[in-house]
């Protein structure tokens, strides 16, 4: 789950990360008021959305008059910014921050997030802040340092003393890089964050450190513990369709292809997209069912497949462990008769049941297409999309 820019320094802060004063608001007067509480001589008119790339796309804005505060918010309230991180739809501004003005003499880039390889919480830090770091990576990797925490020993001083260093930091400036980097992995940790992203991390000119922007995303699977966090939520930077699944336990994720897929168990609905791709298809979703789905639930998922106008086919991919392939089986026919179901539609079951799985399907007078394995699943349902 990701929360707002406005939202992010707020928790920031209370871990004493240092940010700029800054006021949310959800109308132009808001907007005004905001100003007038900061006070000038400058401020930062920034549209509120869950994507990086604001400032690019027209998004941020720096003024120095309360008219010109008015004006910005009357242009970027109800505004749909398109950035590279939001695809060609874009999103539509429905809040802003008002911020100070910053004395800006040096960008860096920071990070923190879980690195898979390692089960570490990692750091990655730049000298070149307010770019994309993509295209740092990509072009000077030597500009970018890693560096992984060790959770039995959490964040020690040689960790910030290395920071400090790469980033080229002295003096008191490097000494208070660690009330600010200490800060930072508290909260990612007593928060179950994913990631952390401050870009840019500014040096200010009399040397203070500053957060002037700062993203953050949480663990889904951790929000039961952090009831605080799960009242940031935006439903309105969410697809209506993952917030959908989410009600059913139903873990969805839209792509652009035009195979639907339902599948049990996240491994085997990744496997499944590949072979899609490797035989010459596009997976328009992942979509795991879980290991308890009932029939209920299968027809919440096919409703929620078919709600993408892109799909042309469905592939189903069962294999029953716990899932019983005969509950499956009654959950498909039951959606594909009560949805009236008319794109092709391929089903694999493998597991507990399977005989009588396949026995319902086989009777049901509908036009399931049958798969003997994976791979003969995803040719049939490639063929059939093609053919259509």
């Amino acid at each position: 789950m990701n929360i707002h820019e406005h939202q992010a320094k707020a928790l920031l802060a209370e871990y004493g990360v240092n940010v700029a004063k800054g006021i949310a608001a959800f109308s132009v007067d808001e907007a005004v008021k905001a100003a007038e509480t900061l006070g000038g001589p400058v401020y930062v008119v920034k549209a509120q959305i869950h994507a990086g790339g604001r400032g690019k796309a027209g998004g941020v804005k720096v003024v120095k008059s309360i008219d010109d505060v008015r004006r910005e918010a009357e242009t970027m309230l109800g505004m749909t910014l398109v950035t590279h991180q939001t695809g060609p739809a874009g999103k539509e501004v429905q809040r802003l921050y008002i911020e100070d003005g910053c004395d800006i003499g040096t960008e860096l880039y920071l990070s923190m997030l879980v690195d898979r390889a390692t089960s570490q919480v990692t750091i990655i830090a730049s000298t070149e802040g307010g770019m994309d770091i993509e295209e740092v990576a990509a072009s000077t990797p030597e500009k970018i340092l890693t560096l992984s925490i060790d959770p039995a020993t959490g964040m020690m001083p040689h960790h910030i003393r290395r920071i400090a260093n790469d980033l080229g930091l002295s003096g008191d400036t490097a000494k208070k890089a660690g009330p600010f980097l200490k800060g930072i992995y508290r909260a990612f940790c007593e928060k179950d964050a994913a990631m952390i992203e401050i870009n840019p991390l500014v040096v200010t000119g009399d040397g203070d450190l500053i957060a002037l922007d700062a993203k953050i995303g949480f663990d889904d699977n951790a929000l039961f513990r952090h009831a605080d966090i799960m009242e940031l939520r935006d439903l309105t930077e969410e697809d209506p369709a993952e917030i959908k699944a989410s009600e059913y336990d139903l873990n969805y994720i839209k792509l652009d292809g035009d195979i639907g897929c339902m599948v049990n168990g996240a491994g085997l609905a990744m496997a499944t997209m590949d072979i899609i791709k490797l035989e010459g298809g596009e997976p328009a979703n992942f979509l795991d069912v879980g290991g308890g789905a009932t029939k209920e639930k299968v027809t919440e998922a096919f409703k929620i497949i078919l709600s993408d106008d892109n799909v042309k086919g469905i592939l189903v991919n069962i294999f029953g462990g716990i899932m019983r392939c005969d509950i499956i089986a009654d959950g498909v026919v039951s959606a594909a008769r009560d949805l009236g179901l008319t794109k092709p539609l391929v089903v694999r079951l493998e597991g507990t049941n399977v005989e009588e799985g396949k026995a319902i399907m086989a009777g049901s007078g509908l036009a399931i297409i049958p798969a003997d394995d994976l791979a003969d699943a995803a040719k049939k349902i490639v063929a059939a999309v093609k053919g259509a």
